[in-house]
């Protein structure tokens, strides 16, 4: 019986973390999908498309919307800044311990088609170490609209 009771809080767990990770990698992967180029300036460089942030735990862009949004970790936690209105985008039962960002072409002179590769690493936050789990991902994005000199 206790063995059972144990093995579903592991499931549990584990279920926890692969929601969180496949709600951030689907609604991160959108929002950098459909960023634009800043060509005033006001939210990243002048004719850049994304910007690190927070020692290179964060990322910002123009989204969709033309509304400045930023993604960045904070204290264990996942948060999105957008318009300078922020929120938590993970749970309180789950940590990331890592969220790195690589980015490539974001800049007007490279001639490269701009995209954001990033990492995550997710935990359950559980008392009892059978129910830690650990869930790591990666995935790149390419802006959708080509980039090409304004």
């Amino acid at each position: 019986f206790f063995v059972q009771i144990a093995a579903k809080r592991k499931t549990l767990a584990e279920q926890a973390v692969f929601e969180q990770a496949s709600f951030l990698s689907e609604y991160m992967s959108r929002s950098l999908r459909m960023a634009r180029k800043d060509l005033t300036g006001n939210c990243v460089a002048a004719g850049n498309n994304y910007q690190l942030t927070h020692s290179g735990q964060g990322v910002k862009f123009l989204n969709s919307q033309s509304v400045c949004q930023e993604f960045y970790l904070d204290t264990g936690r996942l948060k999105e800044d957008k318009g300078g209105v922020w929120q938590h985008l993970t749970g309180e039962d789950v940590s990331v311990g890592s969220f790195n960002l690589f980015l490539r072409g974001e800049g007007q002179l490279d001639f490269l088609q701009p995209r954001v590769t990033f990492f995550l690493s997710l935990s359950k936050i559980a008392s009892r170490p059978d129910e830690q789990n650990i869930l790591e991902i990666q995935t790149t994005v390419s802006q959708r609209k080509l980039d090409v000199q304004m």
